[in-house]
């Protein structure tokens, strides 16, 4: 026996638990695109580094960006709607022409337990005297809730750039000598 056609019409509700004469309608949530995000933006990133402002040519200096993840409402597409980013990766910028990506922003020597002038993920060696420029970039992964408390990740990246932080890069110079500057205040390097 053949299934009956289709019809168009509703059935008439006489044995529904629930019944709601009222007319709906379905709607999509809208498929988002990174471009779509253009009004939402996060907070740039912090940055600063060890020794503070300074480095020394043939050690590491340690830069540090730190970045959270954030969350942001507003409308989108016509729809209500919460963005969140969360940092996914970090270029830094040495300002001697070199860079470095890393999934983390990085953190202080005493944090992770290193002495100073070690390397460490985000530091950098400079190899000359002078006052280098750095900065990073964190690339900020997206996700979108329409208010069902179900996130969706947008594809792509959204960038936020920190300020400039400023590093004067110096030469160490070391001697072997008889006594202390406490002991000899006019011998060498005193």
């Amino acid at each position: 026996m053949a299934a009956p056609p289709p019809t168009a019409e509703p059935d008439d509700c006489a044995s529904a638990t629930v019944c709601r004469a009222m007319p709906y309608e379905i709607v999509s949530i809208p498929d988002v695109m990174i471009e779509d995000l253009a009004s939402f933006r996060p907070s740039p990133p912090t940055l600063t580094g060890e020794p503070l402002g300074f480095g020394v040519v043939g050690l590491p200096t340690n830069v540090v960006a730190a970045a959270s993840e954030q969350r942001l409402s507003g409308e989108l597409l016509g729809w209500d709607v919460t963005v969140r980013f969360r940092p996914a990766g970090y270029v830094f910028d040495y300002g001697d022409g070199t860079t470095g990506r890393t999934a983390t922003g990085g953190t202080s020597w005493a944090a992770i337990g290193q002495a100073q002038f070690t390397p460490t993920a985000t530091s950098h060696t400079y190899r000359a005297r002078g006052t280098y420029t750095v900065s990073t970039r964190v690339l900020y992964s997206a996700a979108v809730d329409f208010g069902s408390g179900v996130w969706r990740a947008v594809p792509g990246y959204v960038t936020a750039h920190s300020g400039a932080y400023r590093i004067d890069v110096l030469e160490a110079r070391t001697a072997l000598v008889d006594r202390t500057c406490v002991e000899d205040p006019r011998g060498p390097g005193c």
